[in-house]
């Protein structure tokens, strides 16, 4: 038979299962909630305070140690830490304030599987949060005893207020010093606020020995920065406005323009173009002129000798008129254009392949911007290359006006272009040459 249980044990196991959810709650609190502070000084002036605070409202971190929760992956894998901070202020009835601080850390996740890496989202730890309220009590204190001093009116010493200590026991505070005021978790004030009164303690030798291994711990911090391990397979876009298209060819479809110092993962490059992640599996190619390559490989390609002859020494314009697009090309359908000719001058001449009609097509569009750009009746250029392989380029207006103003660089407005043939103006092919 069963011996049935007490209502004293009832309750003691209530007590202790109540215990261990609040302690659980409390850590859980402690690192996912905004940390909080009350101060007696207004509203205006803590939001005051905080504009001097604002340069280091956000920034890099030399390492996530100390900083994040790793959030069941390993903090070594991550990569470029950067956090930012928001602080919000609250009036209290008593005329104080309540300011509540948040923090984001965000870094690069470099993980085994390269498509699973990007940029990720940790959990701060509150130290960041703390730090930040520390930062503001002691610019309160400071400006407080600044302007103390410059007051004509201020109280003489026997009507001075009473010690910080005394105040700050009047305020709760977990122990002694302006930067222990209920900003952590009871066991971490516990353990600064020992670690105070240790350093208070210790004689004039012990300090500078503790001041050495702080420094110690400075140079360590900046050395873990220093050689922070930085992905050298990563290409820069040298310019805003840089076009990433779907596939190596003038006749891609553009995916989207790249701004400026946006930084991608190379995965195979040839003469003219690079191949990189976008994010994921999403790939895509650039203009291999518009990046910035990694060390030891040239943004332009080395070629085995100078070309003798220029576009302009084997192109000229034979004819140009005025008349409707001679194509199906939607955004000049049936529209005004003007037309310009062009023949080979020298038929012995060995580079007349794209990159050549390419080039002397930029020089015709630059000499006839400000005739297009005056005229109200003209939609866009086309230039026909009058030859066994040549073809026809054509641009709208607006995609000229756009790339003169420099919105488009050359990779760019070639995108925007319509070829005809497309192979004929096709620079190389996919096949890498690394």
């Amino acid at each position: 038979m069963t011996r049935p249980r007490s209502a004293l044990t009832d309750i003691v196991i209530r007590v202790i299962v109540s215990v261990v959810l609040a302690c659980f709650a409390h850590e859980i609190l402690a690192q996912t909630s905004p940390v909080e502070r009350t101060f007696p000084e207004s509203k205006s002036t803590i939001e005051k305070t905080l504009k001097q605070l604002q340069p280091a409202m956000s920034g890099r971190l030399p390492t996530l140690e100390g900083f994040a929760q790793a959030g069941g992956r390993p903090l070594d894998r991550y990569q470029r830490g950067f956090y930012e901070r928001t602080a919000q202020v609250k009036a209290t009835p008593e005329g104080g304030s309540v300011v509540r601080v948040s923090a984001k850390v965000t870094a690069w996740y470099a993980d085994a599987n390269p498509s699973h890496s990007g940029y990720q989202l940790l959990d701060s730890n509150g130290r960041l949060e703390a730090d930040l309220l520390d930062q503001l009590s002691d610019l309160l204190s400071s400006n407080s005893k600044s302007g103390d001093e410059q007051s004509p009116t201020a109280p003489p010493p026997a009507t001075a207020p009473k010690p910080a200590a005394t105040n700050e026991a009047a305020i709760s505070a977990p122990a002694p010093g302006s930067g222990l005021k209920g900003a952590f978790s009871p066991a971490l004030s516990q353990g600064l606020a020992a670690a105070e009164m240790n350093y208070k303690q210790q004689d004039d030798a012990k300090s500078s020995a503790v001041g050495n291994d702080v420094q110690s711990e400075i140079a360590s911090l900046e050395e873990v920065l220093k050689n922070q391990a930085h992905p050298k397979n990563l290409v820069a876009v040298k310019k805003s406005g840089t076009a990433v298209v779907a596939s190596p060819s003038l006749t891609a479809t553009r995916l989207f323009l790249a701004s400026a110092q946006d930084e991608f993962e190379m995965l195979d490059y040839n003469d003219d173009w690079v191949h990189v992640r976008i994010s994921g599996l999403s790939r895509g190619w650039i203009w291999r002129t518009d990046l910035e390559m990694p060390e030891g490989i040239s943004d332009v390609p080395l070629q085995g000798a100078p070309p003798v002859l220029t576009a302009a020494d084997i192109f000229a314009i034979s004819r140009e008129e005025t008349a409707q697009f001679p194509g199906d090309w939607e955004p000049l359908r049936g529209k005004d254009v003007k037309i310009i000719s062009v023949e080979k001058v020298r038929e012995n001449a060995q580079d007349t392949g794209a990159s050549a009609k390419l080039e002397f097509a930029k020089s015709v569009m630059d000499r006839n911007y400000e005739e297009l750009a005056k005229s109200r009746d003209l939609s866009g250029l086309v230039l026909i290359f009058d030859s066994a392989d040549g073809g026809m380029i054509a641009l709208t207006l607006p995609t000229l006006q756009r790339w003169k103003a420099g919105a488009l660089n050359d990779a760019a407005m070639w995108h925007e272009c319509y070829f005809d043939p497309p192979e004929t103006f096709t620079i190389s092919s996919v096949s890498g040459s690394r």
